[in-house]
């Protein structure tokens, strides 16, 4: 399926506008997922051209996705990745956990960014950083699709081991997104220690539901309804 290469556009704006010279792009991955951490990749790149075929990790197939990812570690300037926790989303709310891991990446970079360009139309970053939001920028943006790439392969590979341990979940297929032999498994064998207790699954699970967790909804996360439908996969 054709689609429109990412480009410099955004970056180029920034130095221009705002003297910035090294800008991250960051994108996440996991925000509507049931099992799993959320994972935020900062990626610096540059203004060189990128990798033939980059684009928002969703639009990728495994193997090309794949393919990229090992191009992206060699080609970009940095990149870093930081997570925040099942457990830590349920505590903080989805927004909340966002950042947390969006600074981890950040913090983890060589150096500190004098921009960040965030995928969407939030920003759930915030001060002290400079920030740009672009909506659809893991397809506009080079620094962000490098960054959803890296995202998401790396989740993806974080996901498969943790399937290693719980078999009956398809973690390897699924990521820790609803799927139908996730949605049995949680039926049969209840949530795991990787599940997410606040997420509205566990309301159509009568012998679980006990388990469910009040959710933190005073940062003004992400609604639950993405939880319900796993959004991102």
């Amino acid at each position: 399926m054709p689609y429109e290469a990412p480009t410099h556009t955004v970056e180029r704006s920034l130095r221009a506008t705002t003297g910035a010279r090294i800008i991250a792009g960051v994108d996440e991955v996991g925000r509507g997922a049931w099992a799993g951490p959320v994972t935020v990749c900062a990626a610096v790149t540059g203004l060189r051209r990128p990798p033939a075929g980059l684009t928002d990790s969703k639009l990728l197939t495994l193997k090309r996705r794949t393919r990229i990812a090992v191009e992206l570690e060699d080609w970009v300037t940095s990149h870093a990745l930081g997570h925040a926790s099942p457990e830590e989303i349920d505590d903080l709310g989805m927004t909340a956990a966002l950042r947390l891991a969006a600074v981890r990446a950040l913090d983890a970079l060589p150096v500190r960014p004098d921009a960040v360009i965030l995928d969407g139309k939030h920003d759930y970053l915030g001060g002290p950083w400079r920030v740009r939001t672009v909506i659809k920028g893991d397809q506009s943006c080079v620094a962000v699709a490098a960054a959803s790439v890296l995202a998401k392969v790396r989740r993806d590979k974080m996901m498969a081991e943790l399937g290693a341990e719980h078999a009956h979940f398809g973690f390897a297929d699924n990521a820790g997104y609803p799927s139908p032999v996730h949605r049995a498994a949680l039926a049969e064998w209840g949530p795991t220690p990787h599940h997410r207790l606040s997420w509205a699954y566990l309301d159509a699970l009568p012998r679980w539901r006990h388990l469910k967790k009040a959710r933190n909804g005073a940062d003004g996360g992400v609604p639950e309804i993405e939880g319900q439908l796993g959004f991102d996969f």
